[in-house]
């Protein structure tokens, strides 16, 4: 097994740290070009939820991803201090089958993690949110 981690700072800029630290996970590791692209669309997407929506102030705060390698499975803890939020907890929009110009907003972050994803979790610790994924090979 191996861990690494990375921390970001709820800026967007730092999608940019998160793209290469994956790239570079996944060549450390051998990891399938999809797989390594399909991780990046996820934390690209829950990264910048956080970043957005889950702050009430503008003072600095810390994104903290672990990651594990373990055989066929990529783990992924993201823990943050930000207000509480359970995605797991959200359902699948209802207008997913309509078109984009009279689908409701929302929603479809979280579609995109459970359908990409293996597997993924929630629980609040320490005052922190912390999601848990699982992508196997």
């Amino acid at each position: 097994m191996a861990d690494r981690t990375l921390t970001l700072k709820n800026d967007i800029s730092e999608l940019e740290r998160l793209a290469a630290f994956l790239e570079e996970l996944g060549d450390t590791f051998g990891l399938p070009l999809k797989i390594v692209m399909n991780l990046n669309l996820v934390l690209e997407e829950l990264v910048t939820n956080i970043i957005f929506y889950g702050y009430e102030d503008k003072s600095p705060h810390e994104i903290v991803l672990d990651f594990s390698v373990d055989g066929e499975k990529v783990g992924i803890a993201i823990t943050d201090d930000a207000k509480p939020f359970d995605p797991t907890k959200k359902e699948t929009p209802d207008s997913l089958e309509k078109s984009i110009e009279d689908r409701n907003i929302g929603g479809l972050g979280i579609h995109l993690v459970s359908t990409l994803m293996d597997s993924f979790t929630y629980h609040r610790e320490n005052n922190n949110n912390v999601l848990n994924l699982i992508k196997l090979r």
